[in-house]
């Protein structure tokens, strides 16, 4: 079984930043590509950036320029630094590595 847990959500003002933390609890952290996922209410849930085991990256179109994804495979533990945030960027935000998902952190951005 692996566990991830998420923190560093919360209220931030339109234009800040905040840097989601996602923990996992077993050595496969480091075998496997790494993802981050939002969920707004009332909208199906969203692939926001992705890092595969070579460090390449992939982002939504959304959040380009603005989000950084990263891994610390000695910590087994994944980042995603949120810069420049938006009212639209409001959602609660969860890790994923193979089907194992993170319980989420809340992310309200206000304007």
């Amino acid at each position: 079984q692996v566990q991830l847990v998420e923190s560093g959500g919360g209220l931030v003002q339109a234009g800040g930043s905040l840097r989601l933390s996602c923990a996992a609890s077993a050595s496969i952290f480091r075998l496997n590509a790494l993802e981050w996922y939002r969920q707004a209410p009332g909208k199906q849930r969203e692939l926001v950036a992705s890092i595969t085991t070579d460090y390449n990256t992939n982002y939504a179109d959304s959040v380009k320029g603005r989000f950084t994804i990263s891994r610390d495979n000695a910590k087994n533990t994944v980042y995603l630094q949120m810069n420049s945030l938006k009212p639209e960027d409001t959602a609660v935000y969860y890790c994923k590595i193979l089907i194992f998902w993170g319980q989420g952190t809340q992310v309200t951005v206000s304007s």
